[in-house]
């Protein structure tokens, strides 16, 4: 009986134990994976370590390839493919994308259709963040551009066989072969669908174009009053450099269209949905011949963007009888995005525009079924969303839409119980054609045919440059923009009113360009498109003041200009706002007894030359003074709870040099009226022990590569050991070299349009997503040293000894 009895409980015990190993479980919070599958030495995470050398499978075999298809690693790990028609380069395009990125392709599509739950858990964040990207209607949007996409039987075409090649390589997976954050959060990929392309795209869309103000401005009008804040939020501002200056009359009559009353609806709202990044931007610029030493046009491009690991590009080439083009794509587009072929090169940057407005919803009762539109009732359509969440139930919302778009905002969300709704009118719900850009870029042999491509341009706002062979340069500011009434869109607009519709769009010909100007450069840093001399009304709360400035300030005094000058410019860290601003603020500093800290930083901010270097105090210094100023500045627009605008640093700057007696240069907390000199000093007196707090968080000793902290994260946000460590990297978001904690440059590229052309690259991070891969992070090093590697555009199959690895793609006889 006894030998049953401990028969029984071992047995119970060994089941217990094949559970735990087995399943994944929260502990503490922490999800844990089934550890008895990930501690496998044979099919666990030990099977993710790779060596210097790549191991991939060198014959892949597929029934639906019509011909070889040959893939060639260069020396620096970048795929080149062959192949013999645009099918087959597509299909492994796909399956090279896969092979190295899976799990980034597809989390990004869970993040952009609201799936997270599904992969995480139960979380409240995460829910909130699959909530918001319901109802801000990523799904409809990009089903409304796939729709336009599948009306093209060459882009379905495209469409389908990036799908299929991305789906033979996870058919061929087992749990051994998944990369690491597979097994870290148990669970396994799903099919590609063309859908999850076009969500790709319009996660890109939201990315670039999802920061407005039209809340906080509202409370701010409402707070202030109109006069007030047109004095502290201007639409422009003397001095400001366009990218395109009006230098002669525009040759094109405007579209006349109604000027509403602007009767706002003045509501104080207390909760914002969270927005994208409002310092996602860039720099590109393009010289032309006459400017360099070689005699060719050089272009320039580094976009700024979230700093995450794996690095959000990949480099590749594609080759086909009819294109062979070589640069920078993303995982889930087919083609590439940023870079060159041997007749011209092109880049981006983010031409801040206001594409994105939200209506105030009167509905007619508490069933919320109807809302009320020029003067009569219409019906909300509302849609359940059911959000699926790993081991729980699911959660259900419902989302109400208006013909303006989907009530974001309602009694149930963000979750303040405000009975506020207001519906979101954007220009990602629109049907999208952006690949048609990319497809003809790609192919594109001259200015027409950039030209031509660059008519698909919807969304997100641009200044796309370019450079050719026949040595023209030109940039070009490209998007569908709303024809808007001044002032509309900068404040919730009243969606009973049909003058506060959209009144149509700026005809694509009426966009801004230029093309080869006499100056011999063309450039944009996400400043002010145009000036006020442009017949159309423009607006963005995020335009850039400083960047733009200290490139055009370069550029007409450089000459005989080669690569290597460009790659010095774009590590460049002098800051014209530091240039700007620090005198102003020296000169009304007060008369001080100055001893110790105070004397030494004092001492360091006068010596300072305005260079953001990673080892020096003063723009740490600098910039905790400008911050403290700016708090004391700006009490006004402190309010519990109550989201405000701030003036931007430009502004700001502007009033203190202008009207320095203004009535903001107070601090409400005091009974007395405070000087400019009071603020400045006050404020600078609150410097050392600003410094000795930040040490004493951060234990360590602050300078401005300490205090910016530099880091590359990777994209779950929750794995520590899969970021990279405080980067000793120089550089501000106001500076060309834009690094500012987690986002800056994610990838550099240089082109000399030479015949052939010419080019370097770089990007934060390798070319692999897998941590366990050398190929990881493997160009970190040079990306902040500001180094670069040569960028190869092959005509044919290379010879054996200028490639370090092949693989072959071969047909597979039908049974």
């Amino acid at each position: 009986m006894l030998k049953i009895l401990r028969f029984i409980i071992l047995a119970s015990l060994l089941t217990a134990l094949i559970y735990f190993l087995n399943n994944s479980r929260e502990i503490k919070g922490t999800h844990v994976p089934p550890l008895g599958k990930f501690i496998d030495p044979f099919n666990g995470y030990l099977q993710n370590a790779e060596t210097e050398n790549l191991s991939y499978e060198e014959i892949i075999a597929d029934s639906s390839l019509q011909k070889q298809v040959t893939v060639v690693y260069d020396s620096n790990n970048i795929p080149h493919i062959f192949a013999e028609n645009d099918d087959d380069l597509y299909f492994t395009q796909g399956y090279i994308i896969a092979q190295h990125r899976l799990w980034q392709l597809e989390f990004q599509t869970h993040a952009a259709a609201g799936r997270l739950s599904e992969i995480i858990g139960n979380n409240e964040n995460i829910i909130a963040f699959d909530r918001l990207q319901r109802r801000l209607g990523m799904v409809e949007g990009a089903k409304a551009s796939l729709e336009e996409y599948l009306k093209h039987p060459e882009m379905k075409q495209i469409l389908n066989r990036y799908a299929d090649g991305i789906n033979a390589y996870i058919d061929q997976l087992n749990y051994k072969d998944l990369p690491i954050e597979y097994k870290l959060l148990d669970y396994k990929p799903e099919k590609w669908t063309i859908l999850k392309t076009a969500l790709v795209l319009e996660y890109m869309v939201n990315s670039l174009i999802g920061w407005d103000n039209d809340v906080a401005n509202t409370n701010a009008l409402k707070l202030l009053g109109k006069e007030k804040f047109n004095f502290l939020f201007p639409d422009n501002l003397p001095g400001i450099d366009p990218v395109v200056p009006t230098l002669r009359p525009w040759a094109f009559d405007s579209i006349r269209h109604i000027n509403a009353d602007n009767n706002y609806p003045y509501d104080f709202i207390y909760d914002t949905i969270p927005r994208s990044n409002p310092q996602n931007g860039s720099n590109n610029w393009a010289v032309s011949g006459k400017k360099t030493k070689s005699g060719y046009a050089l272009l320039a491009n580094d976009p700024h963007l979230g700093l995450n690991l794996p690095s959000l590009w990949f480099l590749m080439q594609l080759h086909s009888p009819n294109v062979s083009v070589t640069g920078y794509t993303f995982a889930g587009a087919p083609g590439i995005i940023i870079g060159y072929n041997n007749k011209i090169s092109w880049g981006f940057t983010n031409s801040p525009r206001d594409q994105r407005d939200w209506y105030k919803i009167q509905l007619k009762d508490d069933s919320r079924k109807e809302y009320f539109y020029d003067s009569t009732w219409h019906p909300v359509a509302w849609k359940t969303e059911v959000i699926r969440i790993k081991n729980s139930s699911p959660f259900i919302d419902s989302v109400g839409y208006t013909h303006h778009g989907p009530m974001v905002y309602d009694h149930q969300f963000p979750g303040n119980g405000s009975n506020e709704s207001l519906a979101l009118k954007w220009i990602g719900h629109l049907p999208s054609r952006v690949l048609f850009s990319f497809y003809y870029l790609n192919r594109a042999s001259n200015y027409q045919d950039y030209e031509k491509a660059l008519k698909y341009w919807d969304a997100p706002s641009q200044n796309i440059v370019f450079a050719s062979t026949n040595g023209d340069i030109a940039l070009r500011v490209e998007g569908t923009f709303p024809l808007k009434w001044p002032q509309q869109g900068k404040f919730i607009l009243d969606g009973t009113n049909p003058n506060h519709d959209w009144a149509g769009f700026i005809p694509h010909e009426h966009n801004a360009f230029m093309l080869n100007p006499e100056r011999g450069f063309v450039s944009s840093a996400n400043q002010h498109a145009v000036d006020t001399n442009y017949p159309y009304y423009t607006y963005s709360s995020t335009n850039e003041y400083y960047r733009n400035r200290r490139i055009n300030r370069l550029l007409p005094e450089m000459s005989n200009i080669t690569p290597k000058d460009f790659m010095k410019m774009h590590t460049d860290v002098y800051s014209i706002k530091a240039e700007e601003v620090l005198p102003l603020l020296l000169d009304s500093l007060g008369t001080l007894s100055l001893t110790g800290k105070h004397q030494e930083i004092l001492n360091e901010l006068k010596r300072w030359d305005y260079q953001y270097h990673p080892n020096i105090k003063a723009p740490a210094y600098f910039e905790l003074w400008w911050k403290q100023f700016q708090g004391l500045l700006w009490d006004e627009l402190k309010k519990q709870n109550l989201p405000l605008p701030k003036p931007n640093e430009f502004t700001t700057t502007y009033i203190l040099r202008n009207h320095p007696g203004n009535e903001f240069i107070d601090r409400l907390e005091t009974p007395e009226k405070e000087t400019l000199t009071d603020l400045v000093t006050q404020s600078f007196t609150s410097i050392p022990g600003l410094v000795a707090g930040w040490e004493d968080r951060n234990k360590k000793a602050i300078n401005w590569g300490n205090y910016n902290n530099v880091r590359l994260i990777h994209l779950a946000r929750v794995i520590e050991p899969f970021n990279t460590q405080t980067l000793a990297s120089g550089g501000s978001g106001d500076v060309i070299n834009a690094l500012k904690g987690s986002h800056g440059p994610s990838l550099r590229m240089i082109v000399e349009m030479s015949q052939p052309p010419k080019a370097w690259g770089v990007l934060p991070g390798g070319q692999s997503g897998n941590p366990g891969s050398p190929r990881y992070d493997n160009w970190v090093e040079k990306w902040v040293k500001g180094e670069y590697f040569e960028l190869y555009l092959w005509d044919a199959k290379p010879a054996d000894e200028l490639s370090s690895y092949q693989q072959l793609f071969n047909p597979l006889p039908l049974p």
